[in-house]
């Protein structure tokens, strides 16, 4: 996720890492996605492996874009949590990029902020 942090800091981007959890820490995590908008939050970006949960617990309880980073962890080598990131229910979305690919999380994420701009 580091690769994430270093394009978003290059571009003069706001960017802070934090680590939750939606199975080991869901309050904080809950708690967390709902008032990132309040904290001046733009988009979240979320890297998950295994299952990969974490992004769309978060965008269940943000209107923030996420954008899921699929993780390369377990025999699969991220297969799992790629499709995990991809298969979220109707009113849920994630965006997702390739496995272990947090440089183009942030470059996504960069394209969503000057949209913005433009509305």
């Amino acid at each position: 996720m580091l690769g994430a942090l270093e394009v978003l800091q290059d571009a003069g981007a706001e960017a802070e890492i934090m680590v939750a959890s939606a199975h080991r820490e869901p309050d904080r995590t809950r708690q967390l996605a709902s008032r990132a908008e309040e904290d001046g939050w733009s988009v979240v970006i979320c890297g998950a492996g295994l299952s990969a949960a974490l992004p769309g617990f978060v965008a269940a309880h943000t209107d923030l874009p996420v954008i899921g980073v699929p993780l390369s962890a377990g025999s699969l080598g991220g297969l799992d949590a790629l499709l995990s990131t991809v298969q979220m229910p109707p009113g849920v979305p994630v965006a997702a990029v390739g496995i272990d690919n947090a440089h183009n999380a942030a470059h996504l994420a960069l394209r969503m902020l000057r949209m913005v701009d433009r509305l």
